[in-house]
């Protein structure tokens, strides 16, 4: 599928014509999630020429990618891509493996060179970090971010991950984040689901992803209506979950994406649950009278991703 309209498509021949300014060279982005990949050409929100396609294997899939870029590789014009991927990430540039998806429940990704994968086919520089943070550094340079050095990034859907910012610095340590696997209360009497993380059971990820609420009501999450009690609680579960990374991170703004945050109840629930949860602890007039800018959702919507990934690739035209 390509999301490129009439008008878009219109904008991104600009886009070229303005990059030929400057000796023709454009910046590509991949958005490399388990579900689809979104690979994009532009600069930001107003000249993204997108596409996305199911993630098959990793040679179909990663070929796909490869043959949407050819074109502005064979005429010179790619100067670097950014990947913004899935999986347990090696982003150790001194490993063996830097590059690599190492793990992943994704049939057939585990050990993935897809770093050097993209490089050699293209022979471009390529830039690599996780698609949470690639989507918070997307909020960050075009979003809702934009005035914020510390802030994280939740996406709550297939999966639960999360990444951001401290300082200006994209997240990063013994390992990349990984948020969705905190530990939260889990009252067994109030949902005796058990939850499905193959890890952890009941963990963040394990009570509150979009196939938990699936599997402990019985049907999709998207047919439950407004009033189901799934909803109510779903908003504690993440609650429990930020109100953990309010008081350890301090984080200046929370953005919350994903498809379970599609769900327009979702936001007030977990607005009023969250200030419910730190009874005035943190007496910030952020939280306290301004939470509606607060905790939010992505300007960027689905593109947060691979915006992200075209903004990963700055600090490698930098040493070109």
């Amino acid at each position: 599928m390509n999301y490129a309209t009439k008008e878009s498509k219109q904008k991104s021949q600009k886009t070229i014509e303005k990059f030929g300014n400057n000796n023709g060279k454009l910046y590509g982005g991949i958005e490399a999630g388990g579900t689809k990949f979104v690979c994009g050409i532009g600069t930001g929100p107003d000249d993204l020429k997108a596409e996305s396609f199911p993630t098959t294997t990793p040679t179909e899939t990663l070929n796909h990618a490869i043959e949407f870029f050819r074109e502005y590789s064979d005429r010179q014009q790619l100067t670097a891509i950014g990947i913004a991927s899935f999986g347990f990430l090696d982003l150790n540039t001194s490993s063996s493996t830097f590059g690599c998806i190492t793990l992943t429940t994704k049939p057939g990704w585990s050990n993935t060179d897809i770093l050097g994968i993209i490089r050699r086919a293209l022979n471009v520089p390529v830039a690599i970090d996780t698609d949470v943070n690639g989507a918070a550094l997307g909020e960050y340079r075009f979003g809702n971010a934009k005035d914020k050095d510390n802030f994280i990034y939740l996406t709550i859907g297939t999966g639960i991950g999360g990444g951001g910012m401290i300082n200006g610095k994209l997240m990063h340590g013994l390992i990349h984040p990984e948020m969705g696997h905190i530990r939260i209360p889990h009252d067994r009497e109030k949902d005796p689901y058990h939850g499905l993380c193959q890890y952890h059971n009941d963990c963040f990820e394990g009570l509150a992803s979009g196939p938990a609420i699936s599997k402990r009501w019985g049907k999709p999450a998207e047919e439950l209506p407004d009033n189901h009690p799934a909803w109510e609680l779903e908003a504690h579960y993440i609650a429990l979950a930020l109100t953990n990374y309010i008081c350890i991170l301090s984080p200046e703004r929370i953005i919350l994406g994903g498809g379970v945050m599609e769900k327009s109840v979702m936001l007030p629930l977990i607005r009023e649950e969250v200030k419910k949860l730190l009874k005035d602890f943190l007496r910030k007039p952020e939280i306290t009278e301004n939470i509606d800018n607060y905790i939010v959702t992505p300007k960027l919507g689905k593109y947060a991703g691979v915006l992200g990934a075209i903004a990963l690739t700055e600090e490698k035209v930098k040493t070109i």
